[in-house]
């Protein structure tokens, strides 16, 4: 993986650029930066040349726009690939795109969904094989941690693979931003179970911790992270994600996805979607 995938926002003071860009220096990897312009030319009344012109001019203005972030981020002379495409659905060129040698795609967030809209986040989280990096619009700080969270509760080898490479790249964050890294497993505990009065919340976490530990010694012994690094805490395991990175001010978030499509996952979504909605901090997601 040589390269990331830059998706440059309408907005002025795009962040996945600044960040990407950041992250581009420090991962000495080449930059792809790739924008979308679109228009429904059909009602001009114009002919097959004069729309043909419209349309160049958009793609033109929308090149310099990006240009012009770029040399505010790189400085002139940056020498980075921007390609602009026109489409208004700009998920299915990313998505084929980041099948590529790509370390990551890079983009802001930007949350919008319903049950008859997807954002192209979600299109993203989904579908794209990449680690998608989504960018909020706050600054890193310097010293900010990092924060892995990982599935300890599932026997699939899928999954048991995908925290191994959470881990491993959130420790590549850690250690190039020379920031601490926290790895989180949380209990879910059932709460159906709990306002039944079948089970005690207290005691189950207590019991799936003792049971988890073998597990957890093994990932860590897999990961050559120390013990102290891990923490096991109870509770429903989205709100509990946010709350412990807020707990730790981290700058980033490192999770895996299985990325479910269809109706199911419009109504049940899963539990890196439901953190995203939470979460003020950038989000990498990775899939199995």
């Amino acid at each position: 993986m040589s390269k990331l995938l830059i998706v440059a926002g309408l907005e002025d003071q795009c962040a996945a650029t600044s960040r990407g860009m950041q992250l581009a220096e420090l991962m000495d990897l080449q930059v792809e930066v790739v924008a979308f312009a679109y228009a429904n030319l059909k009602r001009l009344k114009l002919d097959r040349k004069g729309i043909a012109d419209v349309k160049q001019r958009l793609l033109d203005q929308r090149r310099a726009d990006v240009v012009s972030q770029l040399n505010r981020v790189a400085g002139v002379g940056h020498g980075v690939k921007v390609s602009v495409i026109w489409s208004e659905d700009i998920h299915p060129w990313i998505i084929k795109r980041a099948a590529g040698d790509y370390a990551a795609v890079i983009k802001t967030r930007h949350r919008s969904e319903s049950l008859g809209y997807t954002s192209t986040d979600w299109h993203l989280l989904r579908e794209c094989v990449a680690p998608v990096l989504l960018v909020s619009r706050q600054k890193w700080k310097k010293g900010s941690a990092i924060m892995a969270t990982v599935d300890l509760e599932s026997t699939a080898r899928a999954k048991q693979a995908l925290n191994v490479d959470v881990i491993t790249s959130a420790r590549h964050y850690a250690e190039m931003l020379q920031v601490d890294l926290s790895v989180l497993c949380v209990i879910d505990v059932p709460t159906l179970l709990v306002d039944l009065d079948l089970i005690d919340a207290k005691a189950y976490a207590k019991e799936r911790i003792k049971e988890l530990q073998p597990a957890l010694t093994a990932l860590a012994k897999k990961t050559g992270l120390p013990l102290s690094k891990f923490q096991l805490k109870r509770g429903p395991v989205a709100k509990t994600i946010v709350s412990e990175a807020a707990e730790l001010k981290a700058q980033l978030v490192v999770m895996g996805t299985v990325g479910r499509r269809g109706v199911r996952a419009q109504v049940l979504g899963n539990t890196a979607e439901e953190a995203l909605q939470l979460l003020k901090t950038d989000t990498l997601t990775l899939k199995p």
